[in-house]
C-alpha cells in the first residue's frame, strides 16, 4: 500500500529577505512557504556590533536549541538538538568576558547577559542562528537566534522572529545542515 502522506524532506536552505518600504520587517522563504517574520529594529546589515539592533547579514546554520518546557510540554519535533530550558540559562552578551557570545549560567554577578527563560515567552522555542561563533569576537553581536515574534511583529534586538505555530512547523523541516540566509 502507498501511502498518502505526502514526503516531506529537510530543507538545506531557507532565505529571509526584508519588505521593502520596511527594514525591521521580512519574509522567511522555506521550501515553497513564505512566512512572514520580524527582523532587528536597525534592520539588517553588513557589519554587526553589540547593542546596534541589526539582524546580520549573511549565511548561518541553525546550530541547536531549546524550549521552555513548561510552556510546551513535550519536546517540539524537529532533528535539530532541542534541550529544555532551565531557569538559569543565560547567554553571555558581554564583550569583556570570556564566556561572550556563549550559553552561561546565571547568576552571573558583574557580567552582561541575555536571560534565556522569559516571562514574554519570545525564547519559548529558540534557535541559534550560528552566527559570530567561529571564532567568536569580542563586540561583533551575540545572541542572534530564531525565535518566537512579538504580537505585530515588532523588531527585534538583531534577531529574527516569527509566530511561534510557524516556528514549530518551520523546526520540522529543518536540521543541522540547514542554513538560514539573511538577504
Amino acid at each position: 500500500m502507498i501511502s498518502k502522506r505526502p514526503i516531506r524532506t529537510t530543507l538545506t536552505h531557507i532565505r529571509v529577505r526584508r519588505l521593502v518600504g520596511d527594514p525591521t520587517r521580512g519574509q522567511i522563504l522555506a521550501g515553497g512557504a513564505i512566512i512572514p517574520c520580524a527582523l532587528g529594529r536597525s534592520g539588517i546589515g553588513q557589519v554587526k556590533r553589540e547593542g546596534d539592533g541589526k539582524s546580520p547579514r549573511g549565511r548561518f546554520r541553525l546550530r541547536a536549541g531549546a524550549y521552555r518546557p513548561d510552556h510546551f510540554g513535550a519536546r517540539p519535533r524537529t532533528t535539530l538538538g532541542l534541550r529544555p530550558t532551565r531557569r538559569s540559562d543565560g547567554w553571555c552578551d558581554d564583550p569583556r568576558d570570556r564566556r561572550y557570545n556563549r550559553p552561561i549560567t546565571l547568576p552571573t554577578p558583574h557580567v552582561s547577559a541575555e536571560r534565556m527563560w522569559r516571562e514574554d515567552g519570545l525564547y519559548d522555542l529558540v534557535v541559534d542562528l550560528d552566527y559570530n561563533r567561529q571564532p567568536i569576537r569580542p563586540g561583533r553581536g551575540s545572541a542572534i537566534f530564531l525565535h518566537v515574534a512579538r504580537a505585530g511583529y515588532l523588531p527585534t534586538e538583531g534577531c529574527v522572529a516569527v509566530k511561534r505555530t510557524d516556528l514549530v512547523r518551520l523546526l520540522r523541516r529543518v536540521g543541522a545542515r540547514t542554513h538560514l540566509d539573511i538577504l
